[in-house]
């Protein structure tokens, strides 16, 4: 048998900015595995990129004979998974309405498809149901059936950890998971809302109250007393601490001390000082309007909810406000006890009281800092591409 070769296509990758601008759509965490690490678990074979040129040294599409093609933005399920292996013809690209969802076929026609050169013959609508990551608050919204979906997935047939007597447990035990080296003691755990996952040398501080749906993932951790609200996920190598409500941290981030984070999204590398707070609903109970990067303007949400999308590099200051929907870019630098305007361009430093451009080579000296701490190394790929943003973003600094 001809090997296969899995490679997700991004697609909404202009609405999910500022978060796509230094990953593809597909390495976007939502419930506890990134979108690629769900597919490659269930599709039981490693995954590659087809996304922007400039990322592309970084995420290489590798190529097969035969190629699986797959929407960077859809959420796999079984039933899915079940179709593309056994039922769905070659050179038939399954939709549903808009959205391409899969094409089976040849390394010369994913090429050509892919480009945009070649258009497939056959087209299948697709009568499956799944979930769809289309904008920056989805990862939030639809958390939730994300966490419970990947926590099956990841426990089926396993056993926990043992959870200490220290803790206090109310609903089903049997919904909480630790990973090995997972360390929790003196926390409150409630199920009754979703389960509660606990990754590889994760760290529950105690006093800790967590109410599921919840993920904490691997070597991240929540800070003593910290009150958290389900569905919310901590990504890897971050801390938490304060109130977090439904919530989603990519990974690499800090919120480490008392503050209200609640309906929002963070990037990588990011840091919220202490008392940092964000609004999560308009004082009207109106709906939320949130800076979308391909209009170029603020539009519509559909939510009384939605608080903080913060691009990966970028930093609050000590009491720093946030207001409903606010969309700060990649590397940014937010200070002072006002609220800042509700869209920050990248590579900004200031406060409500003004704006100016954070110059690329100081902004790097303290992306440098900040990874050396976790033992990760700012490299020529890595600089390249925060280069990239830095040239593309500049429209939106008019200071």
């Amino acid at each position: 048998m001809a090997r296969m070769g899995l490679i997700l296509f991004d697609d909404n990758r202009e609405t999910l900015k500022p978060l796509t601008f230094t990953r593809p759509v597909a390495e976007l965490r939502v419930g506890i595995l990134t979108i690629r690490e769900k597919w490659e678990r269930m599709l039981n074979m490693p995954a590659s990129h087809h996304t922007a040129p400039y990322l592309s040294t970084k995420y290489p599409a590798n190529f097969e004979s035969l190629n699986i093609l797959v929407n960077g933005s859809i959420l796999p399920t079984q039933e899915l998974c079940d179709y593309i292996l056994q039922t769905l013809p070659s050179n038939t690209l399954l939709v549903k309405g808009d959205t391409p969802i899969v094409l089976k076929t040849t390394q010369a026609t994913a090429k050509a498809f892919l480009t945009g050169e070649k258009k497939v013959p056959t087209v299948l609508e697709s009568d499956l149901e799944f979930i769809e990551i289309e904008y920056p608050w989805d990862l939030f919204g639809k958390n939730g059936a994300a966490i419970e979906a990947d926590f099956d997935l990841l426990t089926k047939g396993r056993t926990s950890q043992p959870l200490s007597a220290s803790n206090r447990v109310i609903g089903d035990t049997n919904r909480i998971f630790l990973e090995e080296g997972a360390w929790v003691e003196c926390a409150i755990l409630n199920t009754e809302g979703g389960s509660i996952y606990i990754g590889k040398n994760a760290t529950v501080m105690e006093g800790s109250i967590i109410r599921g749906s919840f993920a904490l993932c691997e070597s991240a951790t929540t800070k003593m007393a910290a009150k958290i609200y389900g569905p919310t996920t901590i990504g890897p190598h971050s801390k938490v601490g304060g109130e977090v409500n439904n919530s989603v941290i990519l990974g690499y981030s800090n919120k480490g001390h008392d503050g209200f984070l609640g309906n929002s999204v963070l990037g990588e590398w990011c840091n919220l000082g202490a008392d940092t707070n964000n609004s999560n609903l308009k004082n009207n109970y109106g709906e939320v309007r949130v800076w979308n990067y391909e209009r170029q303007s603020f539009s519509r949400t559909g939510l009384q909810f939605c608080g903080l999308i913060m691009g990966d590099h970028s930093k609050s200051g000590i009491n720093t406000m946030f207001n409903t929907g606010t969309v700060i870019g990649v590397s940014s630098n937010l200070f002072g006890g006002d609220f800042p305007r509700k869209f920050v361009p990248s590579f900004s430093w200031g406060s409500s009281k003004g704006f100016e451009i954070y110059q690329f080579k100081k902004a790097m000296e303290t992306a440098e800092r900040v990874m050396q701490r976790r033992n990760k190394e700012l490299d020529e790929i890595e600089l390249a591409i925060l280069k990239h943003v830095f040239e593309e973003t500049n429209v939106n600094r008019k200071y």
